[in-house]
């Protein structure tokens, strides 16, 4: 039999990957999740369970999630980078590091076919496909939801008429969880004016009392909440339990797909958004105003071409340098307020503060010039508009 390996969830799509792929084409499937941070211990022995008793050969999970950070997230929060300026990239900044795993271990076992449950219509088929063929050109690629242009009922009825008697929750919905957020689709994010219900979210409002918060940062990367150490990665997971008690983070992000399509999709990013907002608050008192206005820029593209799956061309390393070179001064603490749905960014505290009163207080009083130095400067500053100006007329 043809070896296979599965990018396997244990969702829908996936699991009638699994079973296809096993029963009418025949090949000995090998299943592979990729936690970056979207499984607990028990979600995985529940997504093991499933996959054998859809006929797969073997089950692995892989652990991801430091590489995860160190990789992908640790850039986004150095770029404060949101897709038009409302998604943290969720799941397409997940799907790099899933690809790069899957295709590794597709080679390790000897594989010559790697499969996923992406649809026709999306951005993740681009992912997905773009690193396999890049790392391992020989390896086949397989798309059954893709080729067969499956809808989700029509995979139901594919598994309840096989005997699979496995639940799906919210099989209405396609959900994507991760460390840096979670996805959420459905009838709703296919048209242009329904918003999500309450309950399709995955956190619900549990506080509504406000709650302060203390986030530190050291060369542009969280290390701490309230004073207590802690790993980027366990600092990302606690303040996520703290802030989806007040249901912050959700949104509906409308953008354009990689295939020419606009997409719309919910999401819940709860300390993917308060660590971006806060980290940018800080770099708007650390850095000089040339470096905020390139970085901008340089994050945007580093943004676009992590979303739009060129993780592998060299240009992200070079974006990378430079986003890594800025944050050299990036550090202190951030307070922020918690509240029902939202949150407040109420100030910092550095000793790379820029903003020192020592040196004149904006739209007070200066120490380091003179009036008459200030006139001389503001005539020679709007010298080449007098210049236009007495040239041509205004219009």
């Amino acid at each position: 039999m043809k070896k296979l390996v599965l990018a396997y969830s244990g969702g829908l799509d996936t699991s009638y990957c699994a079973l296809y792929l096993s029963k009418e084409q025949h090949f000995e499937v090998h299943a592979l999740s990729v936690n970056t941070g979207g499984f607990t211990a028990s979600e995985i022995q529940t997504i093991q369970n499933k996959a054998y008793q859809l006929g797969i050969k073997t089950y692995k999970n892989i652990d991801a999630t430091q590489e995860y950070y160190q990789k992908v997230i640790k850039y986004l929060i150095y770029g404060n980078i949101l897709k038009n300026n409302t998604y943290p990239l969720s799941v397409s900044a997940e799907r790099i590091v899933q690809a790069i795993a899957l295709i590794q271990y597709a080679k390790s076992i000897g594989a010559t076919h790697i499969a996923h449950g992406s649809t026709g219509s999306g951005n993740d088929q681009i992912r997905f496909d773009l690193i396999f063929q890049t790392l391992e050109p020989e390896i086949k690629i397989i798309t059954p939801i893709r080729d067969l242009q499956l809808s989700r009922q029509e995979e139901l009825d594919y598994l309840q008429k096989n005997g699979v008697q496995l639940t799906w929750e919210k099989a209405k919905y396609s959900i994507n969880k991760g460390l840096w957020g979670t996805s959420i689709g459905g009838d709703e994010t296919l048209t242009s004016h329904l918003p999500l219900p309450e309950d399709a979210y995955p956190s619900a409002l549990e506080k509504t009392k406000t709650e302060s918060l203390k986030i530190t940062f050291q060369k542009g990367e969280p290390i701490a909440i309230n004073d207590q150490q802690l790993s980027p990665v366990l600092l990302i997971q606690e303040l996520n339990t703290l802030a989806s008690a007040y249901a912050i983070g959700r949104d509906i992000h409308v953008g354009d797909t990689i295939i020419g399509i606009k997409g719309r999709v919910g999401f819940e990013a709860a300390a993917a958004l308060i660590l971006i907002k806060a980290h940018h608050l800080l770099e708007k008192h650390t850095l000089t105003k040339w470096q905020l206005q390139h970085k901008e820029y340089i994050a945007n593209w580093y943004g676009t071409h992590l979303h739009e799956g060129l993780y592998l061309d060299p240009v992200m390393k070079d974006l990378e340098a430079m986003l890594s070179s800025s944050q050299q001064y990036v550090s202190g603490s951030v307070f922020i307020t918690l509240k029902p749905y939202h949150f407040t960014l109420d100030g910092i505290e550095s000793s790379h503060d820029l903003m020192q009163s020592k040196f004149g207080s904006y739209g007070e009083m200066n120490t380091l010039w003179s009036a008459q130095e200030a006139k001389g400067f503001i005539k020679i500053y709007g010298n080449q508009t007098t210049i236009f100006q007495n040239i041509n007329s205004y219009d």
